[in-house]
């Protein structure tokens, strides 16, 4: 893997960031990049036999700068017993990186709470460990949390009085809302971090077309809109180590506004260099952020604020 041209990290020893579904694709190749400027990375992995791997290959490039924690973000239990063995272990939390996801499996799935898998996965599960963790982050002198929303965010909508896809389940339809929840999340964490006095910059990045085992083994093989993505992919996909390019940038840009959003410049952006994507206004709704936020904790049972 290689950086993008002209890119040069800053020396992030001394540094602790949290990669979720670091096992593979973009996850694994930001968990990398991170390890190699002397951050010590946490790969937050839910298979323990792909983190071990994962975990070898790092080590050989960066050794002495990452371990392995198990994490199932579709267990409330087992995003618990995580962020208990992180709190153990004391110190801060420079970086956290909620990039795990699931991807419009064809049929509707739920997690172990019962909520839909992509929605419990891809927010709700994100939204939990960062409240448990954010004693941890405000520890940091300059912390920072990044959801990993979507192209797909653009078409997205918010079922208010259907989250969960009980009445009516369409994979894609599903996947849209959780990558829109998760750029809401990121929105409304940054407000409220800028009210409150938290210190924690609040970010968000999207890895374009990236050709990832989230595309392979998400959308059914047979399906129409994977055989289209297929035909369709040397034009629009992009390797897996460029798709992490904005969410490293995200991790490192010294100039990062609060709220800011990171994705490629190219194609619609497809694909390309990092830099600043554009957000749909409706992710931005401050009402849909306070909605959101208060759906969540009492889903989650999280209060997202620091203990008194």
């Amino acid at each position: 893997m290689s950086l993008w041209p002209g890119a040069r990290l800053p020396d992030l020893s001394g540094q602790t960031a949290i990669v979720t579904g670091a096992n593979s694709g973009i996850g694994y190749y930001a968990t990398l990049e991170l390890a190699r400027a002397g951050a010590q990375v946490v790969l937050a992995c839910r298979n323990a036999q792909r983190g071990g791997e994962a975990l070898a290959r790092i080590e050989a490039q960066a050794p002495g700068r990452a371990r392995l924690e198990i994490l199932d973000l579709a267990d409330f239990n087992s995003v618990r017993g995580f962020a208990a063995k992180i709190k153990e272990r004391g110190g801060q939390i420079d970086i956290l990186l909620n990039n795990a996801g699931v991807m419009a499996p064809p049929t509707r799935q739920i997690t172990a709470q019962g909520f839909e898998l992509q929605f419990g996965v891809n927010f709700l599960g994100h939204f939990l460990l960062t409240a448990l963790l954010l004693e941890q982050l405000m520890n940091a002198e300059a912390p920072r949390v990044i959801q990993i929303s979507s192209v797909a965010h653009r078409q997205g909508v918010m079922a208010w009085d259907d989250l969960q896809c009980e009445r009516r389940y369409s994979a894609w339809n599903a996947y849209r809302q959780s990558k829109l929840a998760m750029l809401i999340f990121a929105e409304e964490l940054g407000r409220r971090a800028t009210q409150n006095g938290w210190g924690i910059l609040s970010l968000a990045a999207h890895p374009g077309i990236a050709a990832t085992e989230l595309v392979a083994n998400g959308p059914g093989r047979n399906s129409m809109i994977a055989l289209l993505q297929k035909l369709a992919a040397p034009f629009i996909q992009q390797p897996s180590d460029a798709g992490a390019w904005p969410l490293i940038l995200a991790a490192i840009d010294p100039d990062a506004p609060q709220g800011g959003y990171y994705g490629p410049q190219g194609w619609f952006e497809c694909r390309g260099l990092p830099g600043r994507a554009k957000i749909e206004t409706k992710a931005l709704d401050a009402m849909s952020g306070q909605k959101l936020w208060r759906i969540a904790e009492k889903l989650t049972g999280a209060l997202l604020k620091p203990a008194p």
